[in-house]
């Protein structure tokens, strides 16, 4: 491994969650499908390389499961791992178990994401049910928030001018 590989790997500016502020200031979906895999494939991913191409290549193939049920439709065929090349079987069953929540939860879309986790009362309830899912940690549910359009307000220390 080159030096040069080991820095594609380091975000340059990481918010106090990890998550890199200098180039995916942006980053979210309207996609319920899209955010579960991106959510639950980031741990210890390089993201452009792994994560991205990957919730792409879902949202090409499956732009219906933009909300859940239709991503239950394909979760229920069986095909996630073949449509984002992904075999391990721990994140599929977390992809699956981070559905369910969102499923009993009642929320079908990203904009009803969004409201959920906009509401404090409605917040804590859906983070402690998707902190009940293995390897949903703290950064995991910050990062959930992200991905649909919720911000953080995590603060990024950026350098100042001058200094």
């Amino acid at each position: 491994m080159t030096i040069d590989h080991d820095a594609a790997n380091l975000p340059s500016l990481m918010d106090p969650h990890g998550i890199d502020a200098s180039t995916e200031v942006s980053r979210g979906w309207d996609h319920i499908g899209a955010i579960i895999v991106d959510a639950t494939l980031q741990r210890r991913q390089n993201y452009h390389e792994t994560v991205k191409p990957r919730v792409l290549a879902l949202v090409a193939a499956w732009p219906d499961a933009a909300t859940t049920s239709g991503f239950r439709r394909h979760l229920d065929t069986g095909k996630l791992s073949e449509v984002i090349s992904w075999p391990s079987p721990g994140r599929l069953a977390q992809i699956e178990d981070i559905t369910r929540v969102f499923e009993r939860e009642g929320i079908e879309t990203v904009l009803e994401l969004r409201d959920q986790l906009g509401d404090q009362a409605r917040r804590a309830v859906l983070r402690e049910a998707l902190a009940g899912v293995r390897h949903v940690a703290p950064k995991t549910l910050d990062y959930i928030e992200t991905l649909s359009g919720i911000s953080t307000g995590a603060a990024v220390d950026l350098p100042v001018p001058g200094e």
